[in-house]
């Protein structure tokens, strides 16, 4: 499927939404409160308003204010991406949980409860299976990964526009938007394309689909560059949806040009797996790229 990402391939763009909203609670100790939140919980403040608190988990916002009574009512529910992110949640709360980490296969969840210092009861859990989008940007930003690995489940259509329509928005020299972006599922290109360069490009034939993101020269004078910033978009909006990626280098070649069905004059910036991952690589070190200002 040869998928252009210009400016006409859909007619309704989506439109910008508001932030979303927060909950705020009543509580007698404020300042315990957001101890407790931050060291225990791994919240952070995201607004002090003096009397009011405003915090942060995830893309979660949530507030306490200083009241005459303390607000209990209901469950404060924190989840996670994988199950031992609950169990290192569990070891942190472990004086306050209610019991260890269960699985519940009526909402296929992973989850345990416990009570905070006030007695509201909170709930950390994760979903046993894949999610909409719901990372924020710093999420996204820290939490992408290179997958290697993937699921043998198909990405439907519907995800795969979603991830599109968000893709027409990357940045191009002059606005040129001179990239397409090919997709592929056909078994034989898959093994084709994996074979490519060893070992290297390997994750290509272990996912269910292929993506090539490719530039036409003739439309701009920065397809290089275009088409790296493309590729990225593309990566950051599948994590978005919860599949993988993996960037592969070195494909613009005519044996994968000829794959794709492209013209050999286009720059083939990566073709990149595409799938529900199938592991969930650690968090690398990370060097210090501060440098001095001039």
């Amino acid at each position: 499927m040869y998928k252009n990402v210009g400016r006409n391939l859909f007619l309704h763009p989506p439109q910008s939404q508001p932030v979303s909203g927060i909950v705020f609670l009543s509580t007698t100790d404020l300042r315990g409160m957001v101890d407790f939140y931050t060291a225990r919980v791994g919240a952070s403040v995201w607004l002090d308003q003096g009397g009011c608190v405003i915090l942060k988990h995830g893309n979660m916002l949530f507030g306490f204010c200083r009241g005459e009574e303390a607000d209990t009512a209901g469950v404060i529910t924190f989840f996670h991406g994988t199950r031992e992110e609950v169990e290192a949640a569990h070891k942190a709360l472990e004086q306050e949980a209610e019991h260890a980490p269960r699985e519940n296969p009526e909402y296929r969840i992973y989850h345990f409860y416990a009570r905070d210092p006030e007695g509201r009861r909170l709930e950390v859990q994760s979903f046993l299976h894949p999610l909409p989008g719901f990372f924020d940007g710093e999420e996204l930003l820290h939490n992408r990964r290179s997958i290697r690995r993937f699921q043998p489940r198909k990405v439907d259509d519907e995800t795969l526009e979603k991830i599109f329509s968000t893709c027409r928005y990357a940045p191009s020299s002059r606005n040129r938007q001179p990239c397409t972006l090919v997709v592929v599922r056909s078994p034989e290109k898959l093994e084709l394309l994996g074979g490519l360069r060893g070992e290297n490009s390997a994750p290509i034939a272990r996912a269910p689909m292929a993506v090539g993101v490719v530039s036409d020269p003739g439309l701009s004078k920065r397809h290089v560059q275009d088409g790296c910033i493309m590729a990225y978009h593309l990566m950051l909006a599948a994590a978005y949806h919860g599949l993988g990626t993996c960037w592969i280098a070195a494909m613009d070649r005519s044996e994968a040009k000829q794959a794709l069905g492209v013209p050999l004059d286009h720059y083939i910036a990566t073709v990149t797996p595409v799938g529900y991952p199938a592991e969930t690589p650690a968090v690398p070190d990370r060097r210090d790229t501060m440098v001095a200002g001039c």
